[in-house]
């Protein structure tokens, strides 16, 4: 379901932006999607690091058909080498473990991450092995949809805005900050539209 702040965060960015308003054109009818669900959200962004879209998706796929449920009861039950034989490395398959157990045993309780604020629920997920501030941050905007969150350490954001707004110069951390500040407080809506910019099918998590 579209978040209900998207046509005020479309509207303000492309009048305030004529490279946002261009891009909110380009891909009109199209707007951030969640799939709802808390443990597999993170699930999606644990393994999906460091590989393709492509990639993350076959052993996704992989992953769901191997077990009965993916909830953290199901997973929590697993093991490395059950996780392993649905095509993830042993890393990853411990990330999985740990963030299984922390939500079952309830050291993590994501119902009343709504209630929290940005940091706050970053200082709550990074606690699990093999999340850190990026994929806390696609959580929030994938499964929380905050409205301005700007993960600068995403190297697709990186790459739009190089391309974007710096005539393909590398950024600075600092520059790319002060560019991303003219969205606030819609950053993640800008980002989303950066990202389709690259990739034009959106991604959900």
């Amino acid at each position: 379901m579209k978040p209900r702040y998207w046509r005020n965060a479309t509207l303000e960015l492309s009048a305030r932006d004529p490279v946002m308003c261009g891009l909110i054109a380009r891909y009109r009818g199209l707007t951030l999607g969640s799939r709802g669900d808390a443990f597999q959200t993170l699930a999606r962004a644990i393994v999906g690091q460091q590989i393709s879209v492509k990639a993350a998706q076959s052993v996704w796929e992989r992953f769901v058909a191997a077990h009965s449920a993916v909830t953290p009861a199901v997973i929590a039950a697993s093991n490395t080498a059950q996780l392993r034989g649905c095509g993830l490395s042993g890393q990853k398959s411990g990330y999985l473990l740990d963030l299984a157990t922390r939500i079952h045993d309830g050291r993590l309780q994501p119902a009343h991450w709504a209630r929290l604020d940005d940091e706050a629920v970053i200082a709550e997920l990074v606690q699990v092995k093999g999340i850190g501030r990026w994929t806390a941050e696609m959580f929030m905007i994938f499964n929380l949809t905050r409205p301005d969150i700007f993960p600068v350490a995403d190297l697709g954001l990186q790459k739009a805005v190089t391309l974007h707004y710096n005539r393909g110069r590398k950024l600075t951390p600092v520059r790319l900050q002060r560019i991303g500040a003219q969205w606030a407080p819609w950053r993640s809506v800008a980002t989303w539209y950066l990202w389709r910019s690259l990739d034009p099918i959106p991604v959900e998590y």
